[in-house]
């Protein structure tokens, strides 16, 4: 089974793309889904079919092994949330916090997108799809929906009891010295489930079995977008494996030679347009890049859109494909150990390095992640950084008296 997810700047083209290859899939024998996370609630409209935001029988069957879902956290968010909240409403409460503003500060951050995230996670491991194929939202909520599971579990991880036993036996004593109600066996479980359930949407999202296809046009400031995209997408761990340049005009010359002479405002698009290739192939060395012509009608409906997908040249087959994994990697390098992380694009100017106690916040044009060191580097001291070549590399050395001597001479590991 494999995840494609597909975003790029308002107004690309995206929902059209996602919604071309579910189609080209689904028409291959694949059994495909076709998942919105954007509010703007466009993937029924390009798919031709009416396309509720919360329908209460989940996928609406598009064509044979073709279904549609725009995620919705009116019907997924698990109600078991509640319990967490009722728990915080209770602590805001006991110090005086208004009760208005208490339940805005209660509400789960991010509603939206942990309701895509959750039903993603269903439904990638229900068995029913050999595809998932979602249509994101534009690259900033893109970008919040995936940096979530990691930064979710981070806060749930914080709301958990560090002794959950002692608590049970010293309750009325550990409430009466807190100062503030102290949560029940119920709130501990539900908190535990939901790290759980985050922690397996962020191995999902990082795993071989996830992508994501990049779209843009071939203009200056949608590819400096998509550039960017590209660089904050490694910075979480998700893999971009492939380009699809969207909206090329037709040939001046070509037009030409049917009626008359060349038209300079189609002559002026075609030079820019292929300025802007050429960015693309220079920008994105190593990832497959795929046109898209402008087509002579508006695709709208599953033939349209297989008519888009076999000008892009989408293959099917190929969709199925794992993607190679580089990522979070630690190494021995003679006294030293070094981690590196792939942050393609960037340069040392754009990064921000800090160190809290075992973890290590990297910060990306606007975008942070809290990296959980391994255990090794939790006894290291942190010695430079750089970036070189579109990969950030951090040296580690062991701290004096820190960690045994046995250790100390442990190989490296790989995160």
């Amino acid at each position: 089974m494999r995840i494609v997810l597909f975003t790029g700047k308002g107004g690309v083209g995206k929902t059209t793309t996602a919604a071309a290859t579910a189609v080209a899939a689904a028409r291959a024998g694949l059994r495909t889904l076709v998942l919105s996370t954007d509010a703007a609630h466009s993937l029924g409209d390009a798919l031709g079919v009416p396309l509720p935001d919360a329908p209460a029988t989940g996928p609406v069957d598009v064509e044979p092994r073709l279904r549609a879902l725009h995620a919705s956290a009116g019907r997924t968010l698990d109600p078991s949330w509640r319990l967490v909240q009722d728990y915080l409403l209770r602590v805001l409460d006991s110090v005086g916090v208004d009760p208005v503003v208490a339940d805005e500060l209660t509400a789960l951050p991010g509603a939206d997108e942990v309701a895509a995230l959750l039903a993603l996670h269903e439904h990638a491991g229900s068995g029913e799809h050999d595809l998932v194929v979602v249509d994101c939202a534009p690259t900033a909520e893109t970008l919040r929906l995936l940096a979530l599971p990691e930064a979710l579990a981070w806060h749930l991880e914080r709301l958990l009891p560090a002794q959950r036993g002692l608590l049970r036996t010293l309750r009325p004593a550990a409430t009466a010295a807190a100062g503030v109600p102290l949560p029940g066996p119920e709130v501990v479980e539900t908190v535990r489930g939901w790290l759980q359930r985050m922690r397996e949407v962020q191995r999902l999202l990082t795993g071989q079995q996830a992508s994501v296809r990049l779209v843009t046009t071939p203009e200056r400031v949608v590819v400096a977008e998509s550039r960017r995209t590209w660089t904050s997408l490694s910075l979480y761990g998700v893999a971009v494996d492939g380009v699809v340049v969207n909206r090329l005009l037709p040939d001046a010359q070509r037009a030409a030679r049917t009626g008359g002479a060349p038209d300079p405002w189609l002559a002026g698009w075609n030079a820019a347009q292929q300025e802007g290739l050429r960015e693309v192939a220079e920008s994105f060395a190593g990832v497959p890049v795929t046109t898209t012509p402008y087509l002579a009608r508006e695709p709208v409906g599953p033939d349209a859109l297989a008519e888009l997908a076999a000008a892009g040249g989408v293959d099917p087959q190929a969709l199925l494909s794992p993607v190679p994994r580089h990522g979070l990697a630690v190494k021995r390098m003679g006294e030293e150990f070094v981690l590196s992380l792939d942050l393609p694009l960037a340069d040392r100017g754009d990064v921000d390095l800090k160190r809290r106690d075992a973890e290590l916040l990297v910060s990306v044009g606007g975008h942070r992640r809290v990296l959980a060191l391994p255990a090794v580097l939790t006894r290291c001291t942190v010695r430079g950084a750089a970036v070189r070549d579109g990969t950030l590399r951090v040296r580690f050395t062991p701290t004096p008296g820190a960690w045994p001597a046995s250790l100390a001479a442990a190989g490296g590991t790989r995160g």
